[in-house]
């Protein structure tokens, strides 16, 4: 869901880039600058009004595939259309790494990406809608299946939805539900953000699991504690996991896990 400041912003943004765009008649003299929404529509393949519409900052949704359209039409830059959709709250449908389901390393703050590579146990850094946005070479080994070829590094979409998330973590069933309790509190604290939005969205359609237990609206803090793996290639192992957020970025998290002695 948008807000009202994301809707403002992305109405500014279309009409700037529109009024910035050369005239279909050059040399014509024109009351106003650049393309006319009516112009802009034409060559969009979309409606005049849906144009009117997002530029007034309305609340409307225009789909992905208009967007696209639109941007396309406003000759935007690979930048400018990632914000064109970041501000839309959609994932571009031409881009399998953007929306929720952002690549690693994408924004995270440079105080999350030191101590991750700065710690040789497993560690990662978590985003506001919990994508992976860090990770060191043991958390890599220790969370097989996550940093393949997929094209997403999200959290919640691994253990709710991908095979080896199962396989990995024993106490599944407990984690699964421990994890969308503490997510649910980052939620509340990130309603605006659109990609935190996209990736429940998203899960609730494709996991009747997920559906099931963010209907129960269980809410939790970040815990530490135990933590269960049964690695194909290492075994049974035991961590304590330790989570701290950034003090420039209080809704980006670093977490740890120190392994435990074996028996």
């Amino acid at each position: 869901m948008q807000s009202s400041e994301q809707r403002e912003l992305l109405g500014a943004f279309v009409r700037a880039r529109r009024e910035g765009l050369p005239p279909e008649e050059p040399g014509r003299r024109r009351r106003t600058p650049g393309l006319r929404r009516e112009e802009l529509a034409a060559q969009a393949g979309i409606g005049v009004t849906w144009v009117a519409w997002i530029e007034q900052g309305r609340e409307v949704r225009p789909s992905a595939d208009t967007l696209a359209r639109l941007a396309g039409a406003l000759r935007l830059t690979d930048a400018e259309r990632a914000y064109l959709f970041t501000l839309a709250g959609r994932a571009d449908p031409d881009n399998p790494f953007s929306g929720p389901f952002a690549p690693e390393d994408g924004d995270a703050p440079a105080s999350i990406v030191a101590l991750v590579r700065a710690v040789k146990h497993p560690a990662y850094g978590l985003d506001p809608a919990w994508n992976i946005c860090a990770a060191n070479a043991a958390a890599r080994r220790l969370f097989i299946g996550l940093f393949n070829d997929s094209g997403h590094r999200n959290l919640l979409r691994y253990v709710f939805t991908d095979p080896a998330a199962r396989t990995l973590l024993p106490d599944w069933e407990q984690r699964v539900a421990r994890l969308l309790a503490e997510f649910r509190r980052d939620y509340g604290r990130n309603l605006a953000d659109p990609r935190a939005h996209a990736v429940v969205d998203w899960l609730a359609t494709e996991s009747d699991v997920f559906r099931a237990a963010w209907e129960r609206q269980a809410v939790s803090g970040r815990e530490g504690g135990l933590r269960l793996f049964d690695h194909p290639e290492d075994g049974l192992l035991s961590f304590e996991q330790h989570t701290l957020c950034a003090a420039d970025r209080p809704d980006f998290k670093l977490v740890m896990l120190e392994p435990l002695p074996k028996g």
